[in-house]
């Protein structure tokens, strides 16, 4: 049985975050630690979070892969799971992570959207399926920070998350594909926000397309601190 630090980067995410830390407090196999990394937020992020009783470590420098950076330096476990401040995990989550770990450097699950219609929200956790098995098949699993797991030991010999304005969940799993078996967890549901719906569906494919092809800026903005990586 191995013992889960819970990371979540979280940037003005006070009206999000309760429900996020509510779902965490109904797993059936409770993480040892809850860290949110409070990326520089102006509202109550981490009063929310200290509230709750979580860690909160303070990262000022904007950006997410540095918020996950500095979730996994903070992280006193052998194993970290990943959720955003604005996703729901079910309770059988780091239950059902826990069971994959042995032989495993990195877990990953289904995800889909909440706060829809139920028809909507079954057809986006298929085609996310869907999407998650075309990966597999052709060697470039996708994992994302929304729902994922993998040994610290291992993140840190691949170096992390690399520094990008996006991709670097999915980036740092084709790192740690090289080192060891990751594994795909179907019973290991996390459900998320739709808001990121709200520029159009088009826009929210459109943008996932780029960053699957290899481009890692366009997500938040052109912020120039926020190197591109070789070629991108």
């Amino acid at each position: 049985m191995s013992d889960f630090s819970v990371v979540i980067p979280a940037r003005n995410e006070a009206a999000y975050l309760p429900a996020t830390l509510q779902a965490l407090g109904r797993q059936t196999r409770p993480p040892a630690e809850v860290i949110v990394v409070d990326n520089g937020s102006m509202d109550d992020t981490a009063e929310v979070a200290h509230a709750w009783g979580a860690r909160v470590v303070p990262c000022p420098e904007r950006g997410v892969a540095r918020a996950r950076q500095a979730g996994l330096l903070a992280a006193s476990c052998a194993w970290i799971a990943t959720t955003d401040a604005d996703s729901l995990p079910s309770p059988q989550w780091l239950e059902r992570l826990d069971a994959a770990t042995p032989g495993r450097v990195a877990l990953y699950g289904p995800m889909r959207f909440c706060g829809v219609a139920p028809a909507w929200s079954q057809l986006s956790g298929a085609a996310y399926s869907a999407f998650l098995h075309v990966c597999r098949v052709i060697g470039k699993p996708n994992l994302a920070a929304g729902n994922m797991a993998f040994s610290r030991e291992a993140a840190l010999l691949a170096g992390g998350y690399p520094v990008v304005e996006a991709y670097e969940d999915v980036i740092l799993g084709q790192e740690l594909a090289r080192l060891g078996a990751v594994v795909y967890v179907p019973g290991a549901l996390v459900e998320t926000s739709a808001r990121r719906l709200d520029r159009g569906l088009f826009p929210f494919l459109w943008q996932h397309y780029r960053n699957i092809t290899g481009h890692t800026r366009g997500y938040f903005s052109d912020d120039p601190s926020f190197p591109p990586r070789p070629g991108k």
